[in-house]
């Protein structure tokens, strides 16, 4: 790995002799746009740290002249922390997020634009509150409220206000927005996305405060340029109109977020953008081996919209990738946990090791096998398969369905999908159940034969009752069968596909998921002694985990060892981009998921695997077919996997 401590003693020569040619020609270049393409593991912070420590050292700029832009505030952190470390000089420097930094500019000149320079800034909770009752308002039905969330969030992306031609397109969408708009505003509040949305408002009709800040800030510092969407590219345009002094780093080969709004074209286009234009290729690797660049770079190779680097390293090619072909789900799971075991036994760290998966429904049979084998595990950036809120809420029916006493489970799901049990409702069914002693089902049973609950839940409650009586009586059922019992005539599945949003899908994904996990167990007291046994491995203090994480998590992290797991074609790539024309950001995608290893990368797809509960075959990935054959190797089915393949 290359050495990035650097001692704040250090002069700026010494800073300098810790580069590579390319670094230090991105670092020195000052007097036009540079763009530098840092492909994976290149030292692309050390590269910006470094620039504006050599900045403020050399008297280029005074700290409040420099502008650095992050996406997030752990890379923001970690740049200052690395940045305080080489120079004494970095206070009062301008780092931060784009949204941080346009929230600073708006708290000092939002009283031009109307805004109050004291301004809320509201979380998507209170977001999708407004806007729920706005639907409620409108008569409309408020399960709508998180895909209007998602649309309004698109439109400001883009800058677009709700009187802009292509919103008012949309009638109904666009008027929701519209009174959105306008009720935040009179609240003296904004949301994420008005952030950027206002502060480019600002720039537009206040040239004289643009004209400031172009004076001010000599240089202009921004990370993974290849993630900016169209509010931040205008944003910065703006900033920079020349580009005099402005230095993106990013990588082409690296944008995996278009589904979230980022444009990729902002950084194809960025020669075009800035006259002069220099750009600096990064592409000398310290993370990983050369089998896996190797690979990496052949992959991408294939990919036609990129500006193009090969990423290499001086050395050791290490170890090829390893290409598995499982007979079935099971199989596969079963090949990925033995080599962890055989990597643990080698002394590898389980910290070391990580399964990346292309969504997050994939996990569960990873999850089994991994709680089966002892193996101890996190899930990074989401919830364990059987925490997620839909699977607990299919268990909770399962243990009232088992046993009438588990008020726990009752309480958990009396009103789920919706039955019009509010608090006041419960509070009066917690009350009998207290005085009588009796569980909160019985005690509902007793209030609706009594008649003491009001005549608009009488028959919600009732038929709740009844279906639960009914699955009770039912012996023979298996766990699958119960399970789609439950989904159908509780409505549980039919209110989430009508919900019909980004949420609503990966939980319908998921719930499909517990299908044939269910399959393996003869009747619901196994299962849910199984549950409760995998729930319970939390209880793990060690921080020595195995990472189970989506592709698109693990960027900018980096293991020893990385499974790579469902590589067929409709899982990875998933169907979407074939439909879409997203092909090229799949294939992205598989390039991060192979340049997070250092040492070890495995491969695997299944011959047959079991979707929605259905059996299916499916074609290896063509990302599989891409891959130079002098960087893989083939390990074909087998019954029994030898963990000794490598």
């Amino acid at each position: 790995m290359q050495n990035n401590t650097i001692k704040k003693n250090d002069s700026v020569d010494k800073l300098l002799d810790t580069l590579n040619p390319e670094q230090y020609q991105a670092v020195t270049t000052l007097d036009r746009a540079l763009l530098v393409l840092s492909g994976a593991g290149t030292g692309k912070t050390k590269v910006l740290t470094t620039k504006i420590a050599y900045i403020i050292e050399k008297g280029y700029a005074f700290p409040s002249q420099i502008l650095a832009v992050t996406f997030s505030n752990k890379a923001a952190k970690e740049m200052k922390e690395r940045l305080f470390s080489m120079s004494d000089g970095a206070e009062g420097i301008w780092l931060g997020t784009f949204h941080s930094i346009c929230a600073r500019m708006l708290r000092y000149h939002g009283d031009l634009i109307g805004l109050s320079r004291d301004f809320n800034i509201i979380d998507m909770d209170d977001q999708l509150k407004m806007i729920k009752q706005i639907l409620k308002e409108l008569n409309l039905d408020k399960k709508m409220a998180n895909g209007l969330a998602i649309k309004i969030s698109s439109w400001k992306d883009k800058c677009l206000r709700p009187d802009d031609g292509r919103v008012t397109a949309a009638s109904l969408e666009a008027k929701i927005y519209r009174i959105y708009q306008e009720r935040i505003f009179s609240y003296g509040s904004v949301d994420f996305g008005d952030l950027l949305m206002y502060a480019v408002q600002l720039f537009k009709d206040n040239g004289h405060i643009l004209q400031k800040y172009r004076e001010k800030f000599r240089y202009i510092l921004v990370d993974e340029y290849q993630d900016t969407n169209a509010a931040q590219y205008m944003w910065l345009r703006m900033l920079s109109s020349t580009g005099s002094g402005l230095c993106c780093v990013g990588d082409d080969d690296q944008a995996i977020y278009g589904w979230r709004g980022a444009e990729v074209g902002n950084i194809l286009r960025f020669e075009k953008d800035f006259m002069n234009t220099e750009i600096v290729r990064l592409e000398r690797n310290y993370r990983s081996g050369g089998h896996i660049l190797g690979a990496a770079s052949g992959l991408i190779a294939c990919n036609e919209k990129r500006l193009g680097k090969t990423i290499w390293t001086d050395g050791d090619n290490g170890e090829k990738l390893l290409i598995y072909k499982a007979y079935n789900g099971f199989d596969e799971a079963k090949f990925v946990v033995d080599h962890i075991e055989t990597l643990r036994r080698r002394n590898l760290d389980f910290g070391g090791m990580a399964i990346l998966v292309r969504a997050g429904f994939q996990t569960r049979e990873f999850e089994d096998r991994l709680v089966a084998y002892g193996v101890p595990y996190k899930i990074v950036g989401g919830l364990k398969f059987y925490d997620r809120q839909e699977i607990k809420d299919v268990i909770a029916y399962m243990r009232l369905i088992c046993n009438q006493n588990d008020s726990l489970a009752f309480e958990r799901i009396v009103n789920i999908p919706r039955r019009g049990v509010g608090a006041a409702a419960l509070a009066k069914i917690h009350a009998t159940a207290l005085e009588q002693n009796i569980p909160l089902f019985r005690a509902t049973q007793k209030m609706l034969r009594d008649g003491e609950l009001r005549s608009s839940l009488v028959s919600s409650l009732s038929q709740f009752i009844d279906f639960i009586e009914s699955m009770q009586s039912k012996k023979d059922l298996s766990p699958a069968e119960a399970a789609k019992l439950i989904l159908s005539e509780t409505g549980y599945m039919n209110a989430l596909i009508h919900e019909n949003t980004l949420e609503s899908s990966a939980r319908l994904e998921n719930l499909r998921e517990l299908l044939p996990a269910l399959e393996e167990f003869n009747d619901l007291p196994s299962f849910l002694e199984h549950v409760s046994l995998v729930t319970d491995s939390r209880s793990s203090k060690t921080e020595d985990l195995v990472s189970v994480m989506t592709l698109h998590s693990a960027k900018g992290l980096e293991f020893d060892a990385v499974f790579l797991v469902g590589w067929e074609e409709g899982v990875f790539p998933n169907s979407m981009s074939l439909q879409e024309g997203t092909l090229e950001e799949e294939r992205r995608l598989a390039y991060v998921g192979i340049t997070r290893a250092k040492k070890y990368v495995f491969i695997s797809h299944a011959i047959n695997r079991k979707v929605y509960n259905q059996w299916q075959s499916n074609l290896p990935s063509r990302f599989l077919s891409e891959l130079p054959e002098e960087h893989i190797m083939h390990c074909n089915v087998a019954k029994k996997n030898n963990p000794q393949h490598f």
